[in-house]
Order: C-alpha cells, then structure tokens, then sequence
C-alpha cells in the first residue's frame, strides 16, 4: 500500500470510528485488508483504496472495511473483579432501592461474551431475590461480530471460565458431550436486544437511562480527546446514581465528568 493510500486509510478510520491508525500499524491493516481486495475483485491494495474512495463507492464496502479493521477480543468473565462488584454492591444497592427492573448497555460487546456473563449473573440474582428484572441492550460497531452474539454458539472451551454452577444453568451442552459447539440457553438470548451503534455518533439512540454500562476495553484505541468525548456521551446516557464501568488498563482521569470513583475502574454517576 502507498504512504499516500495508508494515509488516507487511517485518516478515514479514525474519522469513521475513533480508533488510532499509527503507521506501525501497517502491516497489520495490509493483512486485514486482503479479504476485502479478493472479494471486491480488484487488482492490490492500492486499487482497493481508489474503490473504496470513489464517489460512487457504496456505503456498504465501509461497514465492510470496518469491519476488518476492529479489534474482538473478548471472553467469558473477563476482569472478573468488575463481575463480583457487580453481584456484591450494585444489585444489592439496586435491589435496596426498590428498583423493578434494570437496564443494562453493554458497548463495544463484541461476539457477546460480556453481555451474556451480565446476563447470567442478572438473572441468578433475580432468581435468589426474587427480581429485579433486567434488560440488556449489546452494541457494537461491527456487523458480524452481533451475528455471532445474537447466535450464542461457541466453542466449548470459551465458556469454561463461566462458574460450573452458572455454566451448567445457563449453557446447554451439544448431545454428545465433548463434541461440538455450546449454546446460551434461550432464556438468555431474549433478554439481549443487540443492534449496531458508532461510539463515534454524535448522539447514542439507547432509549431510556440507563442503570449500568459496561465500556470497557475499547477505549484503549482512542486517542485522549476522543476517549473524553465519548464517556461523556456514555454518561449522558447513564441516569443518576447508575455505575459506568471501564477496562482496566482504561483511565478517565483528569476528564471533566459527572462521575465518582467507587471501585477499581467503576464509577457512579452524580
């Protein structure tokens, strides 16, 4: 690919969906690309780009680039330190303050590792308790990562840091134990309404306030101004006294938010 091309590539990435485009990241996007030249019958990389900036380009072949060039690490119970304070201060808190149901965003969710561990840990709690509902909205950016989400198939080894209490309650296992892919249990599934959404909008079209958003781990490909603007775009949608969680290797630090610190990561909105 030509400086110019990749320029403009990470011009136009950045633009669409905040994420930092360095030119060591070179390699990288040339590879991640190549599916795109091979689909789109063009000859390199570099006539891909004259394509894909055309005027008559359709809008279709950006979500495609998009979709390419982000990054879907995810796991079950992943930083599982946000989970317990889940489960130990905020439902308790919710459930003491008399609330019937919760809503939960789970942004930048990715194959739906994250909203699903919210889900089974939301509906124990409702089941020990005896409520609050809940309702998760999972969103991402990318297109084929909610179709695998809204699937909820997965290789079975994926699921195993799922307790063994909740795994067996909420993942249902292939006929021939060992053999081939797990299910989340369609209780689950429905609780989930997926949809995609650019953290990069002016504007985020959740609906009502939220109790809980979990955000975590895409920040991190953000630059400093970008990161400020799209947590305060989160906390606009977080309604008083709801908790914003953030990765752990994410700082908001120094940010001009409605926000306090109540845990490693987490904070309360004010």
């Amino acid at each position: 690919m030509s400086p110019r091309n990749f320029a403009r590539l990470a011009s136009f990435i950045h633009s669409e969906t905040g994420i930092k485009m360095p030119h060591n990241k070179l390699t990288m996007l040339e590879g991640r690309l190549r599916r795109r030249v091979r689909a789109t019958g063009v000859a390199d990389l570099n006539a891909y780009c004259e394509l894909l900036f055309d005027p008559g380009c359709h809008e279709e072949e950006t979500v495609h680039l998009i979709n390419a060039v982000t990054t879907n690490k995810t796991d079950f119970f992943r930083e599982p330190r946000h989970f317990d304070y889940l489960t130990q201060a905020i439902l308790p808190e919710l459930k003491a303050r008399g609330s019937r149901r919760i809503r939960v965003w789970s942004a930048a969710c990715s194959t739906g590792a994250e909203p699903y561990t919210l889900a089974m840990l939301l509906d124990d709690f409702a089941e020990q308790h005896g409520g609050p509902t809940y309702g998760i909205l999972a969103t991402d950016l990318d297109t084929q990562v909610l179709e695998v989400a809204r699937r909820g198939i997965y290789p079975a080894e994926l699921v195993q840091p799922v307790p063994e209490r909740l795994r067996s309650r909420y993942v249902m296992q292939p006929l021939q134990k060992g053999h081939g892919d797990v299910r989340i249990v369609p209780a689950l599934r429905s609780a989930i309404g997926y949809a995609r959404l650019n953290l990069m909008d002016d504007h985020y079209p959740v609906g009502d306030p939220m109790d809980i958003i979990f955000c975590r781990n895409v920040l991190i490909y953000f630059d400093k101004p970008t990161q400020e603007q799209v947590v305060s775009k989160l906390c606009d949608r977080l309604r008083v006294g709801g908790w914003l969680v953030v990765g752990h290797s994410e700082s908001i630090a120094g940010m001009n938010l409605p926000v306090e610190q109540v845990s490693n990561n987490v904070f309360k909105r004010i």
